[in-house]
């Protein structure tokens, strides 16, 4: 393979690239090779990797970006915005291109070249659904009709969408996806993947559910006691039995059970059974962890399901998923709204104890970048702006308009940010010890409690005087975090805002006294000191800029 240097590369690739050679920690892999693993504790969750919680600062590459020859300019982009884990696909056509003849050249040079650039690796199976399509499809399934079996709509037209109920279909997908896993296993011992995404935005566009003749006599059956037991609904006699094996019936139909969501809870059922037996023969092979991703619809006001994807994670049929795809690990919220009353929601519903909260795609438009300190807030597992590369295409308008280094900036602050201190704040997350918040237009101040204290975080204020009415910033950018480390000593950190603690109820009368505020990085684990604020620098609060600073505060009252 021809090395391609920098100077090869357009001139921002080449810019950020060495922005990023100069800027971004090496990763200090650790000696410690265990599977990565998902790990639950009093309704929370981790995921380990190599023994240790570990934060995903992560980035999608765009959908036609994981060729081998595209990747040069892939990589300055993953650089510049310090990001320690890369998304990329793997294409079911390229992996497959003749019936039972696996090339895997592509995966391999994905995980070499994941290695060289420290950084580890989500493979993102594209395969019977990529948003709901079947366009990833091998040549040879697309061009014979028996192969590629299409959903029907109820008037008999075709949808560009597969049919869940096909079973040559479903074997040919497991085969393709259990030689995949079988030879990361073989072929990863350092475990440089450490996910896997199972098809992508599975689910319909334009129609609520398939009415193939399969799909008509399973509607026509008892609703799966599994599924009924999931959402709640326990008729007399129903046999329940094992949530795993959705073959167990009851003897309630789908209509008399759901009534008007039906037909979208029957083809969750479908799409879910599908991908979930997907997921349980690749995890037979290679067991790491495995998640299917979701595209939203509004959390808040849902409207009717012609609005969304149907058959996919969405909210209201997580318990289904839940039930019909044991083998995934969790369910993922693709975010493309930048309200942000809608994508706390989203946060909060994605974020259960049966389910942990991953954000695998965020828009990259800059107004996103905020959302990473509320994701830190309800304990995710990682974060992943999309469309992180430099091959000039965007998918504007759900993300930028262009990916230079003005737009990757914010991301960038982030994740320079937070790098050096990532184990720490994963396992402190882990233990419910993270706060964090984003700015909320027409919102400019917004508070939090955390270890008997109220911290308040305003916007928009300047560095020096008190600023009792904070403005806001101009477009809401600012965003920060607080952790517990011990009694009354939190660590802190922000940007575009100021944060301020604020003694509660439990002390009238008393004010708070910032008895140390320290300035430093984290070292292989360890803060180190670099120096002292006060003075200026705290008698009006704490403040975050454009500066990446981390402080390890100690608060008192008086």
């Amino acid at each position: 393979m021809r090395k391609t240097t920098i100077r090869s590369l357009p001139r921002f690739a080449r810019l950020i690239g060495l922005v990023g050679l100069l800027a971004a920690p090496a990763t200090a892999w650790a000696t410690d090779h265990s599977l990565p693993r998902l790990v639950h504790k009093d309704g929370r969750h981790a995921l380990l990797i190599d023994g240790a919680p570990y934060l995903i600062l992560g980035a999608q590459v765009n959908n036609s970006s994981a060729w081998p020859a595209v990747l040069p300019q892939v990589w300055p982009a993953i650089k510049a915005i310090h990001a320690n884990t890369v998304e990329m696909p793997v294409y079911w056509e390229q992996f497959e291109p003749k019936p039972g003849a696996f090339d895997y050249s592509v995966v391999d040079t994905l995980v070499a070249q994941s290695c060289k650039n420290d950084v580890h690796l989500i493979l993102l199976w594209f395969a019977t659904w990529k948003n709901g399509s079947p366009h990833y499809m091998p040549l040879w399934m697309k061009q014979d009709p028996k192969k590629l079996v299409r959903m029907l709509r109820a008037d008999g037209r075709p949808v560009d969408s597969a049919s869940p109920f096909s079973s040559e279909m479903l074997e040919a997908d497991k085969r393709a996806f259990v030689a995949l896993m079988r030879h990361l296993k073989k072929t990863d011992p350092q475990h440089t993947v450490i996910l896997v995404q199972v098809e992508n935005e599975s689910g319909t566009w334009g129609a609520v559910r398939d009415y193939s003749p399969a799909a008509v006599k399973a509607f026509d059956a008892p609703v799966p006691a599994p599924i009924l037991a999931a959402m709640g609904k326990k008729p007399a006699g129903a046999n329940i039995g094992n949530v795993g094996n959705v073959g167990n019936v009851s003897n309630v139909g789908w209509k008399e059970a759901f009534g008007k969501d039906a037909d979208e809870f029957f083809h969750a059922w479908a799409v879910a059974r599908y991908v979930g037996e997907v997921a349980a023969a690749g995890k037979a092979e290679y067991p790491l962890p495995l998640y299917a991703n979701a595209a939203l619809r509004d959390p808040i006001s849902p409207g009717p399901v012609v609005n969304w994807e149907s058959g996919g994670p969405t909210d209201d049929v997580l318990p289904i998923w839940k039930a019909a795809a044991p083998a995934l690990d969790l369910l993922a919220p693709d975010i493309y709204m930048d309200d942000y009353t809608k994508v706390d929601k989203v946060m909060e519903l994605y974020r259960r104890p049966d389910n942990p909260l991953l954000i695998p795609e965020i828009s990259n438009a800059p107004q996103y970048a905020r959302f990473f300190f509320l994701a830190l807030g309800h304990e995710t597992l990682g974060f992943s702006p999309f469309g992180i590369d430099v091959t000039n295409y965007v998918n504007f308008p759900l993300g930028a308009k262009k990916t230079n280094e003005e737009t990757l900036a914010p991301f960038a602050l982030n994740y320079q940010l937070v790098g050096p201190m990532m184990r720490e704040l994963a396992r402190l997350g882990f233990e419910g010890k993270v706060k964090g918040v984003a700015e909320k237009k027409g919102t400019p101040a917004q508070s939090l409690e955390i270890g008997g204290w109220k911290v308040n975080v305003s916007y928009g204020l300047p560095q020096f005087g008190f600023g009792d009415k904070p403005p806001g910033n101009a477009e809401p950018v600012g965003g920060a975090f607080v952790a517990q480390l011990d009694d009354n000593q939190f660590l802190v950190a922000g940007v575009h805002c100021r944060v301020d603690f604020q003694t509660t109820g439990a002390a009238p009368k008393k004010q708070r006294d910032y008895l140390r505020v320290e300035e430093g990085t984290y070292e292989s684990g360890k803060f180190k000191f670099r120096r002292l604020w006060n003075g200026d620098q705290t008698d009006w609060g704490l403040n975050f800029t454009s500066e990446p600073q981390i402080l390890r505060v100690v608060v008192g009252t008086y």
